[in-house]
Formats: structure tokens, C-alpha cells, sequence
């Protein structure tokens, strides 16, 4: 496995006392760092743009956050409670509130002795909180123990089985244009299949919304689903069912990255030509 194939933590950690061993005791485990050192690695933000409640920020630089964590797609999230940098007060409530993310496993660490530190992370919805003694003595176990990982090995399999009449006549559907009326076939697909495979039916069925958002004009709407789908394609292979699932993605890159660089005031515009038809090979 190449660098790039390796599943990422995404630290928010500063303190270069602390970082090398991250990375040491990552590496040794099998995974790749990528580092929030402060709020502002996260990008520039717009002054003048509205303020939101958790969910899916759109605004801001929690609305940077989402689209930073949603292409990156990381295994875990690790936060550092006495990095003053990073607004996690706020950041872990907003993660765990979107469906885009509420998934992502998100633990933290702080001194032993702060006992209302590690209640109010907990609180603020971390899945769980060590003293920071614990947590470097057991640091590899532990990444390995909150990690949440694919089993490639059962997507592959599900990937390898045909692809049933119901989705092949939901594809058809979006092919055609109709991104609303796409949704029945894939959604009983996606119920009546209990394998890892299911996950192709939702991330179609959420591109199909997001599209038909899209048609409506409706901006949030349409950049709500297109954060939230990621997760369900990225973990299967090139080709799953038939389906080109690569260039399904990165055709769904390119609308999101057209729709979010046009903003709210160009949404009417959107040219569906770059909407490409989803393959079966």
C-alpha cells in the first residue's frame, strides 16, 4: 500500500512535543497524518458570510471544515483539548450533527487531572477521551481501536455479485434525467440488500438529490448532499456491480467543485452537460 492509499487521522494537534509521536506511532499502524495545527489551516474565510447552526455549515470557516473533512474522508479524528488553536468547543458538535460526518470517530486527549475538560469533550460529542499519560502509552492500540476502517475485503466481495433489476433501473432513470423519480428503485435496492454493495445505491440515490436540488435551485440543499454522499462511494473499488464507480466520482467532484465555486447566485445556471451519465460496463 502506497502513501496515498493509506486511511488518514486527521489531527488537531500543534504541540511539536506531541506531534512526532502521532506520526511515528501512525505510521507504524498502518495509517497517514493529516494535521489542523489552527483554525486557520482550514482556509480563509468570507467576513461578511451568515452564521449557522451545526449541521452542514455552508458559511464560514465551519463550512471550510466540512469540505475539508468530507474530501479527505478520514478514518479518525483526534483532537488535542489544550490546543487553544482549534475551536473544538464548537467544531465537535457541529461534526457529530451532520450526516455528512456524525460517522468519523473523533477522540481527544488532555491533561489527567482536568476532569471537566474530558466531561465537556464528552459532552461536546467526543466518542472518547484519554489522559494524555494513557494515551501515549497506548497510542498505536489505541488509533487502531477507534479507527474506523472499511473491510475491503467484504466490499470487494459484494462489489464482485451482479448488479439487481432495481438498480439497474434506477441508474436508468438518472441517465434519463430523472433525478427525482430515481430515488424509489435505489432506495429499495439499498433496503433490500444487507451486503457492503449497498453503499453504491446511496451514494447514487444522495447524487440523484443533490442533482434534483440542483433543478429546484435550491444551493443548501443541493451542497448538503453532495458532502454527504462522499462517504458512501469512497470505500469501494474502481469498478463495483458494473458500475464505473471512479468516474462516478470524479464527476461528482467536478459538479461539486462548479456548484460551490458559482455559489447561491449562479445555482439557476448550472449546466447539466457536465452531469455525465453513470456507466455500466
Amino acid at each position: 500500500m502506497n502513501e496515498k492509499e493509506k486511511p488518514i487521522i486527521v489531527g488537531f494537534v500543534a504541540d511539536l512535543m506531541f506531534t512526532p509521536q502521532i506520526a511515528k506511532a501512525a505510521t507504524a499502524v498502518g495509517f497517514q497524518m493529516v494535521w489542523v495545527e489552527t483554525a486557520a489551516d482550514i482556509g480563509d474565510v468570507d467576513p461578511t458570510a451568515p452564521r449557522e447552526t451545526p449541521g452542514e455549515m455552508l458559511h464560514g470557516r465551519e463550512g471550510l471544515l466540512f469540505q475539508k473533512i468530507t474530501h479527505w474522508q478520514p478514518t479518525l479524528l483526534l483532537f488535542d483539548l489544550t490546543n487553544q488553536a482549534i475551536p473544538w468547543f464548537g467544531w465537535l458538535p457541529a461534526l457529530k450533527s451532520s450526516p455528512a460526518t456524525r460517522r468519523i470517530p473523533i477522540i481527544a486527549f488532555g491533561p489527567h487531572e482536568d476532569v471537566a475538560l474530558f466531561q465537556t469533550a464528552k459532552s461536546r460529542g467526543a466518542d472518547a477521551v484519554y489522559a494524555r499519560s494513557r494515551f501515549f502509552a497506548d497510542l498505536p492500540a489505541i488509533l487502531q481501536k477507534h479507527a474506523r476502517l472499511p473491510d475491503h475485503e467484504a466490499v470487494n466481495t459484494a462489489c464482485e455479485q451482479p448488479l439487481p433489476d432495481l438498480a439497474c433501473e434506477g441508474i436508468a432513470l438518472f441517465n434519463q434525467g430523472e433525478y427525482y423519480r430515481c430515488h424509489d428503485a435505489l432506495e429499495e435496492a439499498w433496503r433490500q440488500d444487507q451486503t457492503p454493495g449497498r453503499s453504491l445505491y446511496q451514494g447514487i440515490l444522495q447524487y440523484g438529490i443533490a442533482l434534483y436540488q440542483l433543478q429546484r435551485g435550491n444551493y443548501r440543499g443541493a451542497v448538503k448532499m453532495l458532502l454527504r454522499l462522499r462517504q458512501w462511494l469512497e470505500p469501494l473499488p474502481p469498478v463495483c456491480r458494473g458500475v464505473n464507480v471512479a468516474r462516478l466520482r470524479d464527476n461528482i467532484q467536478t459538479v461539486s467543485e462548479t456548484v460551490q465555486n458559482s455559489g447561491e447566485a449562479g445555482v439557476m445556471s448550472f449546466d447539466f452537460s457536465l452531469v455525465q451519465p453513470i456507466e455500466v460496463l
